[in-house]
């Protein structure tokens, strides 16, 4: 959900959703080099970060923005403008591995239900959000960023509660970095990553979870939930 420094491994040609989608059902995702290399490369880390959906966790004081409902919360309402904030130089990330092909990529994703955005607002203005790939009980987190505070912290909750409340089993993160520690992520290795997604894929969420409204206070509730909640 970051954007780490990678080695590439398989660089290919001609790739579609459809091939994207197998990339993410064997383990595998892709990156570009930078925005404005037109290369894709494939990438299979020895060591897969992940957010265990049973033990996520929230700070304190990020719980108690969570609840005050910041930011109007929505799904999906601009996609696009997600993916190019996420993609747009900030302080400590000057470049981007979202190019012109990964972000085509994804538009076709969204488009066909497989790729989706959580956004925060504030006074009909995009202040922060995610977005990431769901294949069966498998949500694959890509990038995120910030406007304002906590604006992508906030995002997380949110979607971390309708994925619990969903039963979705599985939330790949990609890389562990420092950020993502504080809300329980994990590396694993390989094979145990690829045990867990072919369970996830075998399960089959309530995928209006992501779209059905949610108060600060029940993404709060659904992300502490000790075992999976489904609807």
């Amino acid at each position: 959900m970051t954007d780490p420094d990678f080695s590439a491994s398989s660089p290919f040609g001609a790739f579609g959703p459809d091939e994207l989608l197998n990339c993410y059902a064997t383990g595998v995702f892709p990156m570009g080099e930078a925005r404005d290399d037109p290369r894709v490369f494939l990438v299979e880390p020895d060591q897969r970060g992940v957010i265990p959906l049973d033990a996520f966790h929230i700070p304190s004081r990020l719980r108690r923005t969570v609840r005050s409902d910041p930011f109007e919360i929505r799904v999906d309402t601009a996609f696009d403008a997600v993916l190019d904030a996420c993609a747009a130089p900030a302080p400590g990330r000057e470049d981007s591995w979202i190019n012109a092909p990964i972000r085509r990529l994804y538009i076709e994703l969204n488009g066909r239900g497989r790729a989706h955005s959580i956004e925060c607002w504030r006074e009909e203005r995009l202040v922060g959000g995610l977005y990431g790939v769901t294949l069966g009980g498998a949500f694959f987190g890509e990038s995120m960023f910030s406007r304002e505070r906590d604006a992508s912290k906030v995002a997380l909750v949110h979607l971390v509660g309708r994925l619990r409340r969903g039963g979705w089993r599985l939330l790949d993160a990609q890389f562990l970095t420092e950020h993502l520690g504080q809300f329980g992520a994990v590396e694993i290795p390989r094979a145990a990553y690829l045990r867990r997604l072919s369970q996830a894929l075998k399960a089959a969420p309530a995928a209006r979870s992501l779209f059905e409204p949610m108060t600060g206070a029940e993404a709060v509730f659904y992300a502490l939930q000790p075992t999976t909640q489904a609807s």
